[in-house]
């Protein structure tokens, strides 16, 4: 039986997956010291992330071939501009956070906002669908170990358990389907390659507000 796409360019990218769902801000999560001020500025990158990642999934839906898959990423589109970002804006009011006060364009920030846009704007419906499952398949690989520990922080936990609920999972899953379309070899070498582009990019991003 052949392997999967999406199974190849977890197998072919395990070491820096791995590194991902692993890292220092994923630990500190579980353990319960994750500092007032790292996720702060981590709230602030990643609701400038999630307005980035509003672009990047209009870019998909411009190029889908299918109206299955634009139908699904509007709603994609309409749960990150009224549900995500919803998040974000109650979040700074609670913590009092003003998000002008830092800044975004820090280059490990700067570097994965652009570097997941140009290939949204530049490559084919796969390639977007390629660093969006790197990224979503992460973060619900990670939220999904997070969500079973203890974390005495509402808002931290909220943004856990959004990504660990069912239909997060859901949206993982799609991605990983829809990479499964790939069948050319040397298509699936380059959406093996933006898979792992993509996880060193996020460890740059997750290192960003510890600085």
């Amino acid at each position: 039986m052949r392997e999967s796409m999406s199974d190849q360019v977890i197998r072919e990218n395990r070491s820096v997956f791995e590194a991902m769902v692993s890292h220092r801000f994923v630990e500190d999560i579980k353990a319960g010291r994750l500092s007032k001020e790292v996720f702060d500025r981590y709230l602030v990158y990643e609701g400038a992330f999630v307005e980035t990642a509003i672009s990047i999934f209009a870019y998909a839906t411009a190029k889908a071939e299918t109206i299955a898959q634009k139908r699904w990423l509007i709603r994609v589109l309409d749960t990150l501009a009224n549900q995500q970002i919803a998040y974000f804006e109650k979040t700074f009011a609670a913590r009092g956070i003003d998000p002008t006060a830092f800044d975004v364009d820090r280059p490990e920030v700067a570097d994965f906002r652009n570097g997941m846009l140009e290939i949204a704007r530049s490559g084919g419906f796969l390639d977007t669908i390629a660093a969006m499952f790197a990224a979503e398949w992460m973060y619900w690989t990670w939220s999904s170990q997070a969500a079973e520990c203890r974390i005495d922080n509402p808002l931290l936990k909220e943004w856990v358990d959004l990504h660990a609920h069912e239909d997060f999972a859901a949206q993982a899953r799609w991605l990983k389907a829809e990479l499964d379309l790939a069948a050319d070899p040397v298509e699936r070498s380059r959406l093996s390659s933006i898979f792992g582009r993509v996880q060193q990019l996020e460890i740059g991003f997750h290192d960003a507000p510890y600085r």
